[in-house]
């Protein structure tokens, strides 16, 4: 009778690529059964590793404030019990600005787990290295400086038209080519062209003053762009890979490389460089603003706040939460920065690693509902009505000229609260704030997105 691949199933064995291969082999030169065994031996493969049988324990930093937060609360909390079964995680910890990102068992925002050995490319998304960066502009005239940044900083799809673009490092361009993951001639095109953009979503550029010494501060907000969601694309692919083999129960958005291997080596310096390239972009943005008005900085600094860290064999997973614990930046330059919303101020803060906090704080206000939901709730005002409403004596700004309600501060938790909960667990400690001037976001890039002209046009 013909050896097949029901016979390898029999035998204990997952099917794979090889099947094809070894099932000619053994037809072809008649082995017995003695022979196959031994020939088997080979594509052996370890067994699954299962998921817990309980979920790790994990830190609860959030409480509903009110009754419109219970719903949220609750998904943060059951999502975090599905996530923690994950094999490779051994602890985590959820912050007061936490919201869930999809199914139970995703990494809601707000999340930091700690995994042994492994790098989870799902866990930090496709926004890579998310990150706020804060230059004094000492006296500065605030309209002045938010004008300025404004004539130079680039939000929306895409990169910067050609004539215009930002340059990005030799140095970088050189380390990109050396490495496995990003080592890709288009992706490299792709970071030049985004160096000194920001997209749209969240990302924003603030200019406020400082409450201690009266400067004029400048903070960006923004991540990877398309090179770090080229990364994640292919991370997730290898990682995936290496779940089918090694633990197919775990959920496809839990996959991990593990970073003993070659693959998690090559990943997780691409993503040191992807790092790199996002610092490198805001400080193309403030140093052109810089320039432009022929001032010198009087301090910066800078932390991202959605990244993967390493101290020995852990590896701390941040999706949105900020990193108070000098161990997890090789740069440190100064203290850490929380955004809130438009009309609050940004906190800058600092902070150790406690019993409640795992080294990290929280990276913002976060969300009650989604921004579908949130535009509903207020479809009874119009657009111009809540702008107005809701940036009272602010100098907000939409780079696409068209108001984005779903960015206003409405459309994010209760700052206070955030605060408050913030102090309550003993997360970090607040230094100083930078009280809002103004505000420049993407606005509503789908409006009139340009494949939506397209289809106008062709009518």
């Amino acid at each position: 009778m013909e050896f097949n691949g029901n016979h390898l199933i029999e035998l204990g064995y997952r099917p794979g690529k090889w099947f094809k291969e070894a099932i000619q082999f053994i037809n072809e030169n008649n082995l017995d059964e003695n022979q196959i065994s031994i020939y088997l031996e080979q594509f052996r493969q370890p067994e699954p590793i299962p998921l817990h049988e309980t979920a790790k324990d994990f830190i609860v930093n959030i409480r509903a404030e009110h009754e419109s937060e219970n719903d949220n609360v609750e998904k943060v909390i059951n999502t975090m019990k599905v996530l923690m079964k994950t094999p490779t995680l051994e602890k985590g910890a959820i912050m007061p600005d936490a919201c869930p990102t999809g199914p139970a068992g995703h990494i809601p925002v707000g999340g930091v787990v700690v995994a042994k050995n492994a790098i989870h490319p799902g866990f930090h998304s496709a926004d890579i290295c998310c990150s706020v960066m804060l230059t004094d502009f000492g006296k500065a005239d605030p309209k002045e400086v938010l004008d300025a940044a404004h004539s130079i900083t680039h939000f929306g799809y895409g990169g910067r038209p050609r004539g215009e673009q930002m340059p990005m490092s030799q140095e970088l361009m050189d380390a990109f080519r050396e490495n496995d993951f990003l080592n890709d001639e288009k992706l490299i095109s792709i970071a030049r062209s985004h160096m000194g953009t920001q997209g749209d979503g969240n990302h924003f550029l603030f200019v406020g003053i400082s409450k201690n010494t009266g400067n004029t501060m400048l903070v960006t907000h923004h991540g990877s762009r398309a090179p770090g969601a080229a990364l994640y694309d292919k991370g997730m692919k290898v990682a995936n890979k290496f779940r089918m083999e090694i633990s197919p129960e775990t959920l496809k958005e839990n996959a991990w490389i593990p970073y003993e291997t070659e693959e998690g080596k090559s990943y997780w310096e691409a993503l040191q460089l992807i790092r790199a390239w996002t610092k490198e972009n805001h400080i193309s943005i403030h140093d052109a603003v810089l320039n432009k008005m022929e001032i010198e900085k009087e301090d910066r600094y800078w932390n991202e706040h959605n990244f993967v860290f390493k101290d020995g064999d852990l590896f701390y997973h941040a999706k949105g939460a900020t990193p108070l614990d000098d161990k997890f930046l090789p740069d440190i330059t100064g203290p850490r920065l929380i955004p809130l919303n438009m009309a609050e101020p940004v906190l800058i803060v600092k902070g150790t690693t406690n019993e409640r906090n795992l080294g990290f704080a929280p990276h913002g206000a976060g969300r009650n509902f989604s921004r579908s939901q949130h535009k509903r709730s207020l479809a009874h005002k119009t657009i111009e009505e809540v702008f107005e409403e809701e940036t009272k004596g602010l100098d907000i700004r939409f780079f696409t000229n068209d108001i984005d309600i779903s960015e206003l501060p409405t459309a994010y938790k209760s700052a206070k609260n955030v605060r408050a909960q913030i102090e309550e667990y003993g997360l970090c400690e607040v230094l100083d704030e930078v009280m809002p001037y103004g505000c420049i976001m993407a606005g509503d890039v789908q409006k009139n997105a340009p494949w939506k002209k397209k289809k106008k046009f062709r009518k």
